[in-house]
């Protein structure tokens, strides 16, 4: 169909050359953060997340006054409160431990012999900035015509992951030549990301020494996703295992349970903070170590939550000792997962895909070819 004469219609790039190689895109996605640890910036992040119909799955009609006319008016300035709480000189430990990843991941991409080196690495947020977007239309500009989206949540769900794709779909629906997309749902128990994870893990004992007791905390979603299919909570419980298994830990010795809980629907369980406090006042654990393979940055839910919160909660319960294990955040063995993770799924981009990629020669043909028919570039 013709449109309308005026603003097109879908978006293009319109520096695009005849004869031109296409470029490979990795586009790394993470939740996000507002934008300064303020109650106008909560507000105005809080709405696009809360907004999202995978985050909050309550009909429209029932959540929208909820939202705008109790939880946006009462809940930013609490949370700005917190963001303020772990804010750096830098920004949002998120959104800075993200950048790192993607610095590190641009860097090893173009160091390495046997790497394409066209492939181009780009970060958004799901919400807040850098929008996916954004983000989506600079790589248009960049040619990138095979784009793979790794978002930054090993595990999967539908309220994390399958919003990414939403977001991603959603934005290539208007491009007039979309990329060819792959989308990497989940690498929970891949080994690169079990043995990062792991390998953190024993550094961390290795300059403090081991505890009485470790706790995998993931983040919590409602139990209801559980029973409609969602796999995440099998996936938090494959990981926990793996990890514990590449660290030699017994049965007893480790638990797993999920935080963050919001509202008052039940969410999955065991609850992180009944969790700590049964294992100081019951079980007798005096020194608790904590670590979070669910997020591959610290963050509010890691470094308030469970730094600071938790911290709390255990010593009062009557625990001594409590650390807290930091993510993988910029290190090298988080960029060498990523790169690891998105190469597998390059692997028949990288040779073709079946099909033999035009050479130099053939590139200049193409761009003479289309020039001799009216091609402007």
């Amino acid at each position: 169909m013709i449109g309308k004469v005026g603003k097109p219609q879908f978006y293009s790039n319109s520096d695009y050359k005849h004869g031109t190689s296409e470029k490979v895109g990795v586009l790394l996605v993470n939740l996000g953060t507002p934008d300064s640890p303020t109650p106008r910036a909560l507000k105005k992040y809080l709405k696009e997340f809360l907004s999202d119909p995978r985050v909050v799955e309550i009909p429209r009609v029932l959540w929208w006054p909820i939202l705008n006319l109790i939880i946006l008016n009462i809940r930013p300035k609490k949370s700005a409160e917190k963001y303020l709480s772990v804010w750096t000189e830098d920004g949002s430990p998120l959104l800075v431990n993200s950048k790192l990843q993607a610095k590190g991941l641009k860097n090893l991409f173009s160091e390495r012999d046997n790497c394409q080196k066209n492939i181009i690495v780009e970060l958004a947020m799901r919400y807040g900035n850098p929008s996916i977007d954004s983000a989506l239309e600079k790589m248009a500009q960049d040619n990138v015509g095979k784009l793979v989206v790794l978002p930054l949540y090993p595990q999967f769900s539908a309220s994390t992951t399958a919003t990414v794709f939403d977001k991603v779909f959603t934005k290539l629906s208007k491009f007039r030549n979309p990329p060819a997309v792959r989308l990497i749902k989940s690498y929970h128990d891949q080994s690169a990301y079990v043995q990062a994870v792991a390998n953190k893990v024993a550094e961390f004992w290795n300059y403090n020494g081991r505890p009485s007791h470790l706790l995998f905390s993931f983040h919590g979603v409602p139990i209801r996703s559980l029973y409609e299919g969602d796999p995440y909570h099998c996936q938090c419980q494959k990981t926990a295992r793996l990890v514990a298994d590449e660290l030699n830990l017994k049965e007893g010795e480790w638990t797993i349970s999920f935080q963050s809980r919001f509202g008052k629907a039940e969410w999955l369980k065991p609850y992180t903070t009944a969790t700590i406090q049964k294992l100081a006042k019951e079980d007798g654990v005096k020194k608790l170590d904590v670590v979070c393979p669910g997020f591959l940055s610290d963050c509010l839910e890691t470094l308030e939550e469970i730094d600071m919160e938790a911290r709390e909660d255990f010593l009062d319960a009557g625990g001594e000792n409590f650390r807290y294990i930091p993510c993988l955040n910029g290190s090298s063995q988080a960029v060498e997962m990523l790169a690891e993770i998105a190469i597998d799924e390059m692997a028949s981009w990288a040779t073709g895909g079946g099909r033999k990629e035009p050479d130099a020669n053939e590139l200049t043909f193409q761009k003479h070819r289309a020039t001799a028919l009216g091609a402007k570039n």
